[in-house]
Parts: C-alpha cells; sequence; structure tokens
C-alpha cells in the first residue's frame, strides 16, 4: 500500500491546513509558499493519479472538476483571471506526487511555480 500523500494527510485531517473549498471529489488550500498573490492548490480526494496526464487518461470528468474548482476560486479570491498549473515530474518542479493543479492570481511574476 503506498503511504497517504501530504494531501491526503491534510484531508484526513493529520496536518493542519485551511481547507478553503471543497466538492465531492476534490478540495483547495492556500500553497505554503506562495509565488503569487493568489496561490491555491486545487487536488483531487483520490491519490490514484501522480499527475495531470494519469488523471486527464483515467479520470477526464475529475479533471473537468478541478478545473471548474479553479475558475470557483479565481472568481472568488481574485477578479476571474487566473492562470492554471499542473507540474508534471520532478524536472517541471513536481515534488508531491499527488496531481494537483495550482490557481495563480494577481499580479504573477514572469517565471513562478514549484511543487
Amino acid at each position: 500500500m503506498t503511504e497517504p500523500s501530504v494531501f491526503t494527510r491534510i484531508l484526513n485531517g493529520e496536518i493542519p491546513s485551511e481547507i478553503i473549498a471543497e466538492t465531492e471529489h476534490a478540495f483547495a488550500i492556500r500553497d505554503i509558499a506562495p509565488q503569487a498573490p493568489v496561490h491555491l492548490l486545487v487536488i483531487p480526494k483520490t491519490q490514484d493519479y501522480r499527475n495531470v496526464a494519469e488523471l486527464a487518461a483515467g479520470d477526464p470528468a475529475l479533471l473537468a472538476e478541478l478545473v471548474g474548482l479553479a475558475s470557483s476560486l479565481a472568481a472568488e479570491h481574485a477578479e476571474g483571471d487566473f492562470r492554471l498549473v499542473f507540474n508534471t515530474g520532478p524536472d517541471a518542479g513536481q515534488t508531491v506526487f499527488h496531481v494537483h493543479a495550482h490557481v495563480l492570481a494577481g499580479g504573477l511574476p514572469e517565471s513562478s511555480v514549484g511543487g
């Protein structure tokens, strides 16, 4: 059995974090190392998918749910404009291998996002 990811541990209440939005299959938290004035993470509740390519192939409806939640969060926390980033693989900056989307908004620097 695979060890629970940090995101699963947050969802289970083992690691403290404020869940700022939740759907049946996803939740959102603030990034602990923000790269923009608004930097949120949208995460599926399942850790079955390591990256967005696996998620797109395995559950496109869940991917659509993540994008929809990201859009709602951008409308609530920014003015609706946002960048959605999925890091896929260590050479692309992925450090947690439980697929998640970075929602960035509000005066983005030229180069941003890790994780």
